[in-house]
């Protein structure tokens, strides 16, 4: 059913805490041009929490070598069940950062939304009909 390379629950919430703190501390530094001048400077962006960095991390930093965490947040493998509440709460940290940062406008906007299926649905219905009418009401023709 898969070899537990995340031997326990707690380790795996360890691993996330570490993720969370190594992501938040490291902001992205984004080439910008300042003033009149063009001066050439780093501007420092924040990091959204993201289950692939997240995968990545735990790449880095355990035997996993294969970017899928799919038996630990499943709910089908029962020999991974003790892990659920732990992924549950990860996955809800992650949309949790990516929603706020949206919001705050912090992150783009509309990739939040496309990644978190949060799609405002609107509907337009038009309805009506044509009526032509017949030959012989034209004109008394």
């Amino acid at each position: 059913m898969g070899k537990k390379y995340i031997e326990t629950p707690e380790k795996l919430w360890e691993l996330f805490c570490g993720y969370k703190k190594e992501t938040k501390e490291n902001p992205i530094l984004k080439h910008v041009f300042v003033g009149k001048d063009g001066q050439s400077t780093y501007e420092k962006r924040e990091k959204p929490l993201t289950m692939v960095g997240f995968e990545c991390y735990v790449m880095d930093h355990t035997k996993v070598t294969y970017p899928d965490l799919t038996n630990y947040f499943e709910t089908k493998n029962k020999s991974f069940k003790d892990y659920i509440p732990i992924s549950s709460r990860i996955r809800q940290e992650i949309r949790q950062d990516q929603i706020l940062g949206g919001m705050a406008m912090v992150y783009s906007q509309s990739i939040t939304a496309r990644l978190n299926n949060l799609t405002e649905r609107t509907s337009t219905e038009i309805s009506g009909g044509l009526n032509i009418p017949k030959t012989e009401d034209i004109g008394n023709r």
